[in-house]
């Protein structure tokens, strides 16, 4: 019971940061239509930023990771504007194409300029862990837990509550009629790709302490991150976030009564399930965005 109770704890502050991966895929995605291969450089990008930041400039481990988000928003912005707009009305060949080629360039870029020797992080943590009953886990790994679910609300809100989120439903739901009715699609759709690419790159300034920061670790969270949004529906938060706990829960169980050999591998098993029976995912709604 108690190592079960270990890997709930570690499912949830891995659930945590998927969760902010899926949401800001299937936010591009749901209302872009637009296949983002720069989603995990973007991840790397936010766990590198902390490093230069804290470890090289000094700068205080808070206020990196405030800043990495930002960052990732500037920069998906930037890639939106450079990149995707001007392939807006183009076939989705094309532009998947322009994507891969803008991921292969972002990762090479990472590896000419931190070399292929992977980089620690260190916080302001005790290294001492927090231990209750039988379960142990370190405060940080608490801090990226509290900070993944302050991010996953703060998500639900600005998509929800806020004039910005009301006009993204609106784009998801219908662009041209949104255009209609006065909304600005270019505005939306380079906010829509700051704001998923923030998440994604806020999901690795928070992880990129808890493991390391290498120039491939974009990879595999890339992969995982189209997991989610399979697994949650396509245009569903709600189920983008589910899904990226579930995927966690998985992930966990397999590496502790399994293998870890096979953490990834189980994971990606369940998605095989899920697209046999239920192609659309597990929450997905066609109608709108939340």
């Amino acid at each position: 019971m108690g190592q079960f109770l270990q890997h709930l704890v570690n499912t949830l502050i891995l659930g945590g940061t998927y969760a902010l991966l899926g949401i800001g895929l299937t936010l591009i995605f749901g209302i872009m239509r637009v296949v983002n291969f720069t989603h995990g450089e973007l991840y790397a990008f936010g766990a590198y930023a902390v490093f230069a930041l804290s470890m090289l400039l000094g700068a205080n481990f808070f206020l990196a990771l405030v800043l990495a988000l930002l960052g990732g928003m500037a920069l998906g912005a930037l890639i939106e504007i450079v990149l995707l707009r001007p392939m807006r009305g183009a076939d989705i060949d094309t532009t998947m194409l322009v994507m891969i080629g803008a991921w292969i360039i972002m990762q090479n870029l990472e590896m000419l300029t931190w070399g292929g020797v992977a980089k620690a992080v260190v916080t302001p943590f005790p290294e001492v862990p927090l231990v209750i009953g039988s379960v142990s886990v370190s405060y940080l790994r608490v801090f990226v837990l509290v900070m993944a679910l302050v991010l996953i609300a703060a998500t639900y809100f600005l998509i929800n509550r806020t004039k910005l989120g009301k006009a993204m439903r609106a784009t998801f739901q219908d662009a041209d009629t949104a255009a209609l009715m006065g909304v600005s699609i270019n505005r939306i759709y380079t906010a829509t790709f700051a704001i998923g690419s923030g998440l994604a790159a806020a999901a690795g300034a928070l992880l990129g302490p808890v493991f390391l920061a290498f120039p491939t670790m974009g990879d595999l969270a890339a992969l995982k991150s189209f997991a989610i949004v399979i697994l949650g529906g396509l245009g569903s938060i709600t189920g983008a976030t589910i899904g990226g706990f579930i995927l966690a829960f998985v992930e966990e169980l397999g590496a502790g009564y399994v293998s870890s050999g096979y953490r990834d591998a189980m994971g990606f098993v369940i998605i095989i399930l899920v697209l046999m029976f239920r192609p659309t995912g597990l929450f997905a709604r066609a109608e709108r965005i939340g």
